[in-house]
């Protein structure tokens, strides 16, 4: 059925138009075989070449082929004007109309004389019936056409729909990078930066001096490009999820101890501590300490984990530098990053300078965080 109608939509529709009119000529010649006069010679011509403009003027090509309907009973051109009427017609009314119009005059005797009422009826009755048949067709055929139409919208729709989940995806993904990039890779690179920097003071040979130099400066450089990509990482992202593996609390005595500052760790939470509540905190301390080598160097720091009635969270203080920091750049996405943590657990995260004239972060989540 499928391949018919595939076949049949490859003939061009001029070819369709010339057949159809051909065969309601035919159909006209032949069926009737009383003589005509000119007149209806005229008529019934009009009424089949009319037949090629069915597509532009279905109405109008009706209206012209109801004379061929009242010179006989079954008219090809009448049957074929209903069909195209009612495939591009929407109006029910005006198709019901033109049903009645067709089946009246296919019933009416021509030439006009005295008939038989009963007759009459019948044939009516009888044109009506074979009126509604292209009709119907006519109107299954438009719809579905309507129907092949809506489910196209419908793949359409799917198919945006697809797209914007794929791009929202991707805008995750893209600010999950963003923020590992700066928690993990920036971490170790500042902290090489600070070692190169410390190595390049404290040499005495020419060549390790020159060395030091050089890692410092490629580290400077490397920090400075992770910053731009960060920056742009975000740009096009949206709120993170976490990946996996993390770091937990267990990993936090390790990270105290190679943070390159001299950093004390106090305080013990419950083990009923969530997963992300965990990760949050290690994040926290972890660039609380990235940010005492790079801005306070010299400075001691403290790390304090508490618990506060149904809150959990953490302290890192640092004293005031004892002399002057490295020139490092910064990303200024820090605190950002552990700002939209918090909010993810719905937590409150503090920082800002201490009387003393150190520094203080501080972040406190719920305890039932999972």
């Amino acid at each position: 059925m499928s391949r018919a109608r595939a076949m049949w939509q490859r003939v061009p529709a001029p070819v369709i138009d010339v057949v159809l009119v051909a065969v309601a000529a035919v159909d006209v010649r032949v069926v009737s075989m009383w003589e005509h006069t000119r007149l209806e010679v005229a008529l019934a011509a009009v009424g089949c070449v009319a037949l090629a403009f069915r597509r532009r003027f279905p109405l109008a090509v009706f209206l012209l082929t109801l004379p061929v309907a009242l010179m006989q009973d079954v008219a090809v051109a009448v049957l074929v004007a209903l069909f195209s009427l009612a495939e591009r017609s929407r109006n029910r009314r005006l198709l019901a109309v033109c049903v009645v119009l067709a089946a009246v005059a296919s019933s009416t005797p021509w030439p006009l004389a005295a008939a038989d009422r009963t007759m009459t009826l019948v044939f009516f009755v009888y044109g009506l019936a074979t009126s509604v048949a292209p009709v119907l067709f006519g109107q299954l055929l438009q719809a579905q056409r309507d129907l092949a139409r809506r489910l196209a919208e419908i793949e359409e729709a799917r198919e945006h729909e697809r797209t914007l989940h794929a791009q929202a995806v991707l805008a995750r993904e893209r600010a999950q990078l963003a923020r590992e990039m700066h928690d993990v890779v920036s971490h170790q690179v500042s902290l090489i930066a600070v070692r190169a920097g410390a190595l390049q003071v404290a040499a005495k040979d020419v060549d390790a001096k020159e060395a030091a130099r050089t890692i410092r400066s490629l580290s400077v450089t490397t920090l400075d490009e992770l910053r731009t990509m960060v920056t742009l990482l975000r740009a096009s992202g949206g709120h993170a999820t976490e990946l996996t593996p993390q770091p937990t609390l267990a990993d936090l005595r390790k990270l105290v101890e190679s943070s390159g500052t001299h950093t004390e760790l106090t305080g013990e939470l419950p083990p009923t501590v969530g997963t992300p509540a965990q990760r949050a905190l290690y994040r926290t301390v972890q660039e609380a300490l990235t940010n005492v080598r790079k801005h306070a160097p010299g400075a001691n720091a403290r790390v304090e984990l508490w618990k506060d009635g149904d809150g959990i969270g953490v302290t890192v203080t640092n004293t005031p530098p004892t002399r002057p920091s490295l020139s490092l750049p910064g990303s200024q996405q820090g605190l950002v990053g552990l700002r939209e943590r918090a909010e993810i657990l719905h937590g409150t995260l503090e920082a800002g300078p201490t009387a003393q004239g150190g520094y203080r972060v501080r972040l406190r989540v719920p305890l039932s965080t999972d």
